[in-house]
């Protein structure tokens, strides 16, 4: 990770003797994460004021991706539910787009394929302090909550995956900002080759504006929701409800 994506953090933690070398080290500082936290709805407007939401990400030639690309968080899920659906190559994966839509949808990989594709070559930053450049393909997800009909109440996309946290399914969440963002994908390839295990197989978002921990990979359900109020501990996200990470990771 490069030093000012680094800076938000370290700034304080330096202070404090944080050293951030882990996603949940943070927890062990609960001094440090009170104020590095505080005030979180007004950090959500604060960012809105300040950054240019809808400017893209830098992308990168072939010849500049990295040769080693590490998988962050979950390597395997280790569920029986997983490891079958892997035993079939992912045949009978299904995601799940429902919530405040008009046509809930459930769909194959050969269904996401039906969409238009993007790939792009883009840097990944992660809260452990680690950075690679790699290739990603798959619809963009504006356009698959598009084809859900999106209501007019919603505000928030939820992703729930197929790894598990303390027994739950992980989850995140971002704002339609980003959802429509051009950057904000499905990606199910990964260096022109589908998705492997440790990189989120069969499908994980990329959302290239934002940290490596918002990128939620084993995806298996996309639900548009009016408030992140009942999501989790209501942060919208499991690192952000249980480790007071940033709701709102945009680099």
């Amino acid at each position: 990770m490069t030093a000012p994506l680094l800076g938000r953090r370290a700034l304080i933690a330096g202070g404090t003797g944080l050293m951030l070398a882990g996603c949940d080290r943070v927890a062990q500082h609960p001094v440090a994460r009170t104020i590095l936290f505080k005030g979180e709805e007004m950090h959500r407007g604060l960012q809105r004021a300040l950054f240019d939401r809808g400017a893209l990400a830098p992308e990168f030639r072939p010849d500049q991706m990295s040769p080693r690309f590490r998988t962050n968080g979950t390597r395997d899920p280790g569920t029986a539910g997983y490891a079958a659906l892997r035993a079939g190559r992912f045949a009978d994966w299904r995601l799940a787009i429902d919530g405040l839509v008009a046509r809930p949808l459930s769909l194959s990989l050969s269904d996401l394929g039906t969409f238009p594709q993007r790939a792009q070559i883009t840097r990944h930053d992660c809260v452990e302090g680690w950075s690679a450049i790699g290739k990603w393909q798959g619809p963009r997800l504006g356009d698959v909550l598009k084809a859900a009909g999106l209501r007019d109440t919603a505000r928030y996309i939820v992703f729930r995956c197929a790894d598990l946290y303390g027994g739950m399914p992980y989850y995140e969440s971002i704002d339609l900002i980003d959802a429509f963002h051009p950057q904000t994908i499905l990606a199910w390839a990964m260096n022109d080759r589908f998705l492997d295990v440790g990189h989120g197989a069969p499908l994980r978002l990329r959302v290239e504006r934002q940290l490596g921990y918002k990128h939620a990979k084993y995806l298996m359900q996309v639900t548009a929701v009016s408030s992140l109020a009942a999501v989790g501990k209501g942060r919208g996200g499991f690192w952000e409800d249980n480790v007071d990470y940033d709701w709102w990771a945009g680099i």
